[in-house]
């Protein structure tokens, strides 16, 4: 029997990217996890944007990965509306309303290219609030969601079937800032006492 590599690859990607999306709704609806609205508005935008992109640049069984990835930033969305954090800055609207620019350039201009470095960007800057929020509390995220997702992004890169600016650019950006935002966690964690409720 003959298994396609990169459809092992994407199942792993799903797979990881579940056990990573099961604990944090769970810890929402536990209270414990107060994910920021506006982040996951922005992602939500973003990521979905980038799907297509992955779409448009041939990106094969990866971008089932990340298909599955904007359907997460939605539950997580709407989940936010009511369990989640919302201070929302100047900044937290000034990074929505370029995540919907970057739509609206693709379909002006007829560049998905120009559309995923912009959605790369934004969607990076959207996690400012959350990297803001869990500097000051770090137990309000669930660091293996965190570390899984780095895992399952990768998963996800090796799943594509092309390798150019639109099926990695994207991938790249969210897998370091993943990356980040675990080792927020980590390090403030450290700093930080838990609060036991």
């Amino acid at each position: 029997m003959n298994i396609d590599i990169k459809l092992f690859f994407v199942v792993i990607a799903v797979i990881i990217g579940l056990m990573a999306f099961t604990p944090y709704v769970r810890d929402i609806f536990l209270r414990k996890t107060k994910p920021h609205v506006y982040t996951w508005l922005i992602w939500l935008i973003t990521q979905g944007t980038a799907t297509v992109g992955l779409w448009y640049g041939h990106g094969g069984w990866g971008t089932l990965a990340l298909l599955f990835g904007t359907v997460v930033c939605f539950i997580v969305f709407i989940l936010a509306l009511k369990f989640g954090t919302k201070n929302i800055t100047r900044s937290d609207t000034a990074v929505l309303v370029l995540a919907v620019l970057a739509i609206i350039i693709w379909r002006q201009l007829d560049s998905p290219l120009l559309a995923i470095f912009m959605v790369s960007f934004i969607d990076v800057i959207g996690y400012l609030p959350s990297f803001r929020k869990t500097f000051a509390e770090p137990w309000t995220e669930t660091l293996g969601s965190w570390q899984m997702a780095v895992v399952a992004n990768i998963f996800s890169i090796l799943a594509l079937s092309e390798y150019n600016f639109l099926t990695l650019t994207y991938l790249i950006a969210i897998t370091i800032a993943n990356m980040i935002m675990a080792m927020i966690c980590v390090m403030r964690r450290r700093m930080v006492p838990k609060i036991h409720e």
